[in-house]
């Protein structure tokens, strides 16, 4: 975790991130809360299978009143008024129904509850505990929900006839068996089967059921289900937020020292690498860290270049401007011509100097845009020697090539034909310019065999009769501006900056360019470029 001076750890930062670079929208948290409750969300529409569940348990219980009512009608036909009675009252305490009987003008003769004690009663909800009254609250919502059509409460008429019974009125005018349902106060259904006695026209049978124990299962059933969501939403939402956790503050956490870097306090920052994960989290903080470190570097070795060009420049600037000043007070043609000469020096070395900076300011991103191809380093080789045997060496140094042509295998290498070639350029520069008079300069190509093809490389030297490079010099020569000139060449005759681009260019075609002794034991400088050989290069 990253934090500024002062500021504890894991105290959240937001101040830092800009509000162009917060999240617009819902944010990852949210996102990863809202599948897991959503696909919880589908699981409890399962209390609307619970509707159908309870609509096939009154269709059951439907059938079970008509077939209650007819066999009770079947068993009262034919008795006299106390034998019907008594048969009532049976009937009713074992099945826990009440019995009402109607003659054929529609007058009660009989009622169970009149002759005998209830076999059951209806609960009057106010004497329930609170809970139930939630019951009774969710089974309307679940019933306006599902759009169950209205059900009529029950409440006992004003009058015993059966009039005030539709259902009654309707099974003797049909002559068949009619079944009713109705709510009771607490909300439990009450089935009320209505069935003639006898033939047509004669007695009427209503048979009345509280089937309580179809609300109670419905519930029961609700009841499980509420707890099994609520135990999986907890678990649920604690394992969404711990996922959050380990997604989102990791990647706050890197924003964060993103906006750090972008701000200029990269020197303050320091990007936790999350060692300890390897997912891709992990992954993605040890690149971003080894990112920002890549780009601490580029950044240093770019003001370091800035103020190693200042003060190259300010050299031959200084020297400019003190002949061109001095021309003005001389009057001396000779102490004139002098000076002249040495502006003339100043305004080439700054010419010099300016061609090569812009040309190592330009190669990492040339590099980074150039096409890679398989080219023969041996060939590439021989056409710089060969163009450079036309021309004039400093000293008359002789430039040779040494390399197996008859060999079945070229030493093949992939990359950048004109950057290579500079390479060889810059080292043939610096070979030639300690070379002593009439000295030779030997250009050597070779493959370097892996085992069993593995790790096999290219290798290219440029070995010169010079007095050599010291070792305590050889990382140095390498640096820009840096340079072990002989004591005799003109000031400002190099820029210092051929060792240095050679060897970017050798590094960006993953390779090596390094300095050694000479292998033949003579004095002078062994410098060696090495490359991937072709076949186990990328390209």
């Amino acid at each position: 975790m990253i934090a500024p001076p002062g500021q504890p750890a894991d105290r959240p930062t937001r101040a830092l991130v800009p509000r162009a670079l917060r999240p617009r929208g819902v944010s990852l948290t949210t996102r990863i809360l809202a599948v897991n409750v959503i696909a919880l969300a589908l699981l409890a529409g399962s209390f609307f299978y619970l509707d159908s569940y309870r609509t096939q348990l009154l269709g059951e219980r439907f059938k079970l009143a008509r077939a209650e009512a007819e066999i009770a009608a079947d068993a009262l036909d034919g008795g006299n008024a106390a034998q019907q009675k008594a048969l009532l009252v049976r009937i009713g305490r074992e099945q826990r129904l009440r019995l009402r009987l109607f003659d054929r003008h529609g007058r009660l003769e009989a009622d169970s509850f009149a002759l005998a004690p209830p076999s059951f009663a209806l609960v009057d909800p106010a004497g329930e505990a609170w809970y139930q009254h939630a019951a009774r609250l969710l089974d309307r919502g679940v019933d306006f929900i599902v759009g169950a059509p209205p059900v009529e409460r029950y409440a006992e008429p004003a009058t015993s006839d059966a009039a005030n019974w539709p259902e009654v009125v309707r099974a003797q005018a049909a002559g068949s068996t009619q079944v009713y349902l109705r709510y009771a106060p607490d909300r439990t259904p009450v089935l009320t089967a209505a069935t003639p006695v006898g033939p047509p026209g004669g007695q009427m049978l209503l048979a009345m059921r509280n089937a309580v124990d179809i609300t109670q299962a419905v519930r029961d059933a609700r009841q499980t289900l509420v707890i099994i969501i609520g135990l999986a939403l907890m678990l649920s939402v604690q394992l969404s937020l711990f996922l959050a956790r380990t997604i989102v503050q990791p990647l706050r956490a890197l924003v964060r020292a993103a906006v750090r870097v972008r701000l200029g306090r990269d020197r303050e920052v320091v990007v936790p690498r999350l060692p300890e994960r390897g997912d891709e989290i992990g992954m993605l903080a040890r690149a971003f860290s080894d990112m920002t470190m890549a780009l601490r570097h580029r950044i240093d070795a770019v003001e370091s270049f800035a103020a190693d060009v200042a003060h190259e420049l300010k050299n031959p600037l200084a020297s400019l401007a003190s002949a061109i000043e001095s021309l003005d007070r001389v009057e001396d043609p000779a102490l004139r011509r002098q000076l002249t000469a040495i502006a003339t020096h100043d305004v080439q070395r700054i010419d010099r100097l300016i061609t090569e900076i812009a040309d190592a300011s330009r190669i990492d991103a040339e590099l980074s845009r150039a096409t890679f191809v398989r080219l023969d380093l041996g060939g590439l080789a021989a056409q710089v020697v060969g163009a450079r045997g036309a021309r004039d060496t400093r000293g008359g140094a002789v430039i040779r090539l040494d390399q197996p042509l008859d060999s079945p295998l070229a030493p093949m290498v992939v990359g950048d034909a004109m950057r290579l070639e500079r390479v060889l350029e810059n080292l043939l520069d610096n070979a030639v310019s300690f070379s002593p008079p009439g000295g030779r300069v030997d250009v050597t190509v070779w493959t370097e065999w892996g085992s069993e093809g593995e790790d096999s490389r290219v290798l290219l030297s440029v070995t010169d009769q010079g007095p050599g490079i010291p070792a305590s010099e050889r990382d140095k020569v390498f640096e820009r501006f840096h340079s072990v000139r002989p004591a005799e060449e003109a000031f400002g005759a190099h820029s210092g900056l051929g060792l240095a681009i050679a060897r970017t260019i050798a590094e960006a075609h993953d390779g090596r360019l390094t300095i050694i002794d000479r292998p033949d034991g003579a004095p002078g400088a062994c410098l060696v470029l090495a490359l991937p050989h072709a076949g186990h290069a990328l390209a």
